[in-house]
């Protein structure tokens, strides 16, 4: 059967390239000898929810509206939840009912958001390397893409002199997120502040992924919401899957200027409910019980960034510190260039060897060429492990 030209130019995730891979190993790794399966591919944390929001889901589950389609009037407590949070959090009031919306992941309002706003063939801007559904929203929406290289010799700042007044003037949309997955650095607010700018002088929509805001290591992380001028063009997404240990929930919101809120509102209402009221419940209570969950956990990510890259070191790989909970975002090694590996092959290679599955950074665009993401997804034990058993495979090859 012939598939669509669109969905050929989205073409396979790199998550699912992995997926693919993983499943590959565990079935002929079966009733072996082989190592187990070792997975730092995904940000999909071990660390458990805040009790209180469990807690809240469980005790909403009973009822019977929980089961139920949940439109947009049933979403006004945890609208109205999250105004709290961004006046707490940010010092910034905002309109539950205007500027607040609730989404089923924040990678759906990202690639959801173009399709509301961009005509085919409007122009459109993404960080390279960024998270994928950036570049997949705007290929659903038939947009033309535009990237703005991210270099590691400029601190991976995003330089945006590099387009000149001509581009800016075509652009109609910008997506981009600091905290940066998958480089895993923060970032700085003046950032933020020059893309919105750009945005307002030449009247581009700027879409900024914010799922890491409260995962910030070193320094302080950025938000849209700070900036001047995002009530006029600005949209900014947040989740609960990393900072209160969520991600299986499908749970995030946007919070934005009216217009671009109530565009996605209404796509979401031809193509997609709400989260269940139980789950709603939980996100709640997160924000109003546990607004402090994020800060909790920051602590052991540290650790175990800090042991896994003085594991790394010891090995002979060294790697970019983050400045970000999260991930490590390793260079390929020079051996493995020289043997003819790339980042994709290299994975490959790591996790048939070794049971160990890396993200290949070429998944997040050109600008990911030659580079590995780890996932800091396991207690610290167990990544000093998983680095040692790496050790005879890098040795074999060097």
């Amino acid at each position: 059967m012939a598939t669509s030209r669109r969905l050929g130019r989205l073409g396979r995730g790199v998550f699912d390239r992995n997926d693919r891979r993983k499943q590959a190993y565990r079935y002929t790794s079966a009733g072996t000898d082989a190592l187990p399966l070792v997975d730092l591919s995904l940000g999909s944390t071990d660390l458990p929810p805040p009790a209180v929001a469990l807690e809240a889901i469980e005790d909403a589950l009973r009822t019977p509206e929980s089961s139920s389609y949940c439109l947009q009037a049933a979403t006004r407590p945890f609208r109205e939840a999250v105004a709290a949070w961004s006046k707490r959090r940010f010092g910034v009031s905002v309109d539950p009912d205007r500027e607040v919306l609730l989404l089923v992941g924040s990678q759906e309002g990202t690639a959801h958001l173009p399709l509301a706003v961009l005509d085919p063939g409007d122009a459109a801007l993404i960080l390279d390397p960024s998270y994928p559904s950036h570049r997949g929203g705007l290929v659903l929406a038939d947009a033309r893409i535009e990237r703005l290289q991210l270099r590691q010799e400029q601190c991976w700042r995003p330089d945006f002199n590099a387009l000149s007044n001509s581009k800016w003037d075509q652009l109609r949309m910008m997506v981009f997120g600091f905290p940066h997955n998958p480089t895993a650095q923060v970032g700085e607010q003046s950032w933020l502040a020059e893309a919105m700018e750009r945005g307002i002088r030449h009247q581009v929509v700027v879409a900024h992924d914010n799922p890491y805001v409260d995962l910030a290591l070193e320094g302080d992380a950025p938000a849209l919401l700070l900036c001047p001028g995002w009530r006029e063009w600005g949209i900014e997404f947040f989740s609960f899957s990393k900072g209160w240990c969520l991600g299986g929930f499908r749970l995030a919101f946007a919070i934005g200027a009216e217009p671009l809120i109530t565009a996605l509102r209404e796509l979401k209402g031809v193509v997609d409910f709400n989260q269940s009221l139980a789950l709603q419940r939980g996100a709640i209570a997160a924000l109003s019980d546990a607004p402090d969950w994020p800060q909790q956990i920051l602590e052991v990510y540290r650790e175990r960034r800090d042991r896994t890259l003085a594991a790394l070191g010891a090995l002979g790989w060294h790697v970019p510190c983050p400045s970000m909970a999260l991930y490590l975002w390793l260079p390929v090694p020079t051996w493995a260039k020289q043997q003819g590996f790339n980042d994709e092959t290299l994975a490959a290679d790591l996790l048939d060897r070794t049971g160990i599955a890396l993200t290949p950074g070429s998944g997040f665009g050109s600008g990911g060429d030659d580079w590995l993401r780890l996932a800091l997804v396991q207690p610290v034990e167990d990544l000093e492990a998983a680095v040692a058993r790496m050790g005879p495979w890098w040795h074999a090859h060097i």
